[in-house]
């Protein structure tokens, strides 16, 4: 691979995120984009003098607040820039919690305060004079965590807390993060047991030390605490320790069903096979079931954050979605030990691209959900009532990407929204390359088979592009070409083509299903396992979108109207609210008579309202019937879907 100068001097022998103690060789390429702020050090492959120790208490949970101790080395006399970590790997865009960071007090080793000063560019550097005489920073402040889900997501309740420790750390720039030697340290409240990748070296009382690592492996390791706390040992015969450790708001959360914990344990067996290698020494899976604390999903290379409902043991089913953790983990392999490079990031400042997510996160969707359909956390109906529903979205409900719209600029997206609500989401598209991504990996699967008379498939691609080096937990970065190079190591074909035609073009992301031997097709009634989805969702709300056009709340509240469907033609937009639909008051149930009665009659649909302080009625001249997604099979071709979520 070719580089620039800049690039070259960012290149690191071992960037790894694996303890201080443990090497593991390797080269890497790091994003030669630096600061956007001014007069901020460049981050250099060298290591930073001395130990710096955090140490978080939280025990305050009245006030929801994260107390914060740090020491860090210094020269005396010099200047130096502590920053507040920007960039987040498994985030994808340049998002800190520094509106939560309050009372920033710095002091050196005599006690005596030095005044600290934001950097006019960018808010999460202070810079910091170090005086005579200090040998070391005293660097005390408060994360004050949301006090309710309108200011954040909820990290602390009465029951449990979880923080990573990007959120309640500074670190010195002007040092790549790997060479920043850290102790972390926790105090916790009393009686209350706790899960991270970190490993302890000490414990008194209610606090407890862990061993030295990097900065950049500390980043890497969340922290989940409990006062109902249980694990399951989920690992099988071939990998390392793996542990669901769970926290809940009650121990009777805690029963899980045999059937459930099987399923679990076989997610493991059945990413073993996938990938042929392990690359952790252990993994942890920092699972909590809350109607109290906010859900989560963010992966990391040793560890996950999993937040779910109360309910998740107690009202599991293998008819309901369940590809959460099988998501988190498919990363440990594939965003976390193969990380694309321009992920690779010296430090958590410097600006992370995002051009392959389509890899990271678009394969990790299409394995994350195989996966659970292999170990038995989903059935296969529920799997393709997934699926069907994905392909539905470009098949009709994606138009923006057959006029404007790539696939490979929604890897933007992260950065360009931050993911935050958008008008006509169905016409700009959002991060599609999650379920367009998906498509377009169950493509390049149809075609290796098709290619190799069902020979070679896409997991023996996962086997050549992850299960390399087994047992190592460094970063492993590539780039497109390193995919074209592997695919053409499975199968020889013009994969560069292959790939650039559906990341760069404009068309039906669906029909890449034709490859698998499927298409997707519209009934005026749900399969059974849509109708099981459907009603275990917390809020059904009204979903009309591939017929009439619209989706929205259960109360008439429009969320999206399909950009250019029955419904917008006709004067439907976002924001507004039904109030009655054929002279009858609005409920789902009465908007699905009506369609139903429009079918066999010409005349139109009369929806009667509301947008801002106006009422008017709005006719829609829609005679399609109820429109219900679901996977047929294309006769004459072979069946390669059902190969794909076969168990190994």
């Amino acid at each position: 691979m070719k580089t620039t100068a800049l690039a070259s001097a960012l290149l690191v022998a071992a960037l790894g995120v694996a303890p201080l103690t443990t090497a593991h060789a390797g080269t890497i390429e790091l994003n030669p984009v630096l600061h956007v702020g001014g007069n901020l050090p460049v981050p250099k492959d060298v290591q930073y003098p001395g130990t710096i120790k955090i140490h978080v208490d939280a025990t305050d949970l009245a006030h929801r607040v994260f107390e914060v101790h740090e020491t860090i080395p210094v020269k005396p006399g010099s200047s130096i820039y502590l920053l507040y970590p920007q960039w987040i790997p498994g985030i994808h865009q340049p998002y800190s919690a520094i509106k939560n960071v309050a009372g920033l007090v710095i002091k050196g080793n005599n006690g005596k305060r030095i005044r600290w000063k934001r950097n006019k560019y960018d808010v999460r550097a202070f810079h910091v004079d170090v005086p005579e005489g200090a040998t070391s920073l005293d660097v005390r402040f408060q994360f004050l965590s949301s006090q309710g889900r309108g200011q954040g997501p909820i990290r602390m309740t009465p029951d449990m807390l979880e923080f990573r420790w990007d959120q309640v750390s500074l670190y010195p720039a002007g040092y790549f993060t790997n060479k920043i030697k850290t102790v972390a340290s926790v105090t916790l409240p009393r009686g209350w047991k706790h899960s991270s990748a970190l490993e302890v070296a000490s414990h008194e009382g209610n606090t407890w030390t862990f061993k030295p690592v990097s900065y950049m492996t500390l980043v890497d390791s969340p922290l989940m605490s409990g006062a109902h706390f249980k694990r399951f040992d989920i690992s099988s015969d071939k990998s390392p320790p793996v542990y669901l450790d769970v926290i809940a708001d009650a121990p009777k959360d805690l029963k899980i069903k045999p059937d459930h914990l099987k399923a679990l344990k076989n997610v493991v067996v059945q990413m073993g096979k996938l990938y042929g290698a392990y690359h952790f020494d252990h993994y942890n899976f920092l699972l909590w079931l809350s109607d109290n604390m906010s859900g989560a999903g963010l992966e990391h290379h040793r560890s996950s954050e999993d937040g779910v409902n109360a309910d998740y043991f107690t009202d599991w089913s293998a008819d309901k979605p369940n590809a959460l953790l099988t998501h988190e983990f498919n990363h440990s392999w594939d965003g976390k030990y193969r990380r694309a490079v321009d992920h690779a990031i010296p430090n958590y400042n410097v600006v992370m691209g995002d051009s392959l997510l389509w890899v990271y996160e678009g394969q990790t969707q299409l394995y994350g959900n195989v996966i659970a359909v292999r170990a038995g956390l989903e059935t296969r109906d529920t799997g393709f009532a997934k699926l069907a529903r994905v392909a539905a979205r470009y098949d009709r409900d994606r138009p923006g990407f057959r006029t404007w719209r790539t696939l490979q600029d929604t890897t933007n997206d992260p950065t360009i929204a931050h993911r935050t609500p958008l008008p006509y989401r169905n016409y700009t598209g959002s991060e599609d390359y999650y379920s367009g991504g998906q498509l377009l990996w169950m493509a390049v699967d149809g075609k290796l088979r098709q290619l190799s008379d069902n020979k070679h498939d896409l997991d023996d691609f996962a086997r050549a592009f992850y299960g390399m080096e087994p047992g190592s937990w460094r970063i492993n970065t590539y780039d497109f070409q390193d995919v074209v190079d592997t695919l053409n190591k499975v199968v020889p074909y013009d994969w560069s083509s292959f790939l650039r035609k559906r990341l760069d073009g404009h068309g039906n992301l669906a029909d890449g299903l034709k490859l698998e031997g499927w298409k997707v097709v519209y009934k005026h009634k749900p399969t059974d396992a849509a109708k099981a989805i459907r009603a275990g969702r917390d809020h059904p709300g009204a979903d009309f979108e591939y017929g009439i056009g619209f989706r929205g709340s259960a109360d008439g509240d429009l969320h999206d109207v399909r950009w250019g469907g029955p419904a917008f033609k006709a004067g439907l937009a976002p924001g507004m609210k039904i109030i009655a639909v054929n002279g009858k008051d609005f409920s789902p149930d009465s908007m699905k008579q009506a369609i139903k009665n429009a079918r066999d009659s010409k005349q139109p649909i009369k929806l009667l309202v509301k947008n801002f302080e106006d009422y008017k009625t709005i006719e829609v001249d829609y005679h399609g019937g109820l429109q219900y997604p679901r996977l047929v099979r294309i006769e004459g071709t072979p069946d390669y879907l059902s190969q794909l979520y076969a168990p190994k």
